[in-house]
């Protein structure tokens, strides 16, 4: 498997930790959209990696942080913070929730359209390597990134 350069990496990692912190309005009422339930069911999907046959951890708050590897070449970076994910693969960016279906599940929603990546599955999640399977067939292996080794005093987007 061929690497990617460092600062690719670093450059998908920054846009998808820009898209999760920019994913809100500006309106607080905007914000407060319905509770599906999503949150109480991670909340109970702790255990959901040992009950079901050892997927090494696989459970919601498991997936929280950033996780980065490569596919067909590219970069792909996942990050996961309270139940929303935004994932970076190749010039495609997409973002939604994580599910607790009886499995734990990737519902993404590509801002291009794009239906490469929009229903995912983990499939096994150990700290350190994740796999997750998409419901086109694909598969990324991802590993945990520390995101205290990006550097600092980058420049900051200018508000609209």
């Amino acid at each position: 498997m061929e690497r990617f350069p460092r600062s690719v990496a670093l450059a998908a990692g920054l846009v998808v930790v820009f898209a999760l912190t920019a994913c809100g309005s500006d309106d607080p009422a905007g914000d407060k959209a319905p509770d599906t339930g999503s949150s109480s069911e991670q909340a109970a999907s702790s255990g959901t990696g040992s009950e079901e046959g050892g997927s090494g951890g696989a459970d919601a708050a498991a997936l929280e942080g950033t996780w980065t590897g490569t596919a067909d070449g590219g970069p792909v970076t996942l990050s996961v913070a309270s139940g929303k994910a935004a994932l970076s693969a190749g010039r495609h960016v997409c973002q939604g929730e994580v599910k607790d279906m009886g499995e734990v599940m990737l519902a993404l929603k590509c801002l291009d359209g794009n239906t490469g990546r929009t229903m995912g599955s983990v499939e096994s999640n150990d700290g350190k390597k994740l796999v997750i399977s998409w419901d086109t067939g694909a598969e990324d292996t991802l590993s945990r990134t520390d995101l205290s080794a990006l550097p600092t005093g980058l420049p900051e987007i200018p508000a609209p």
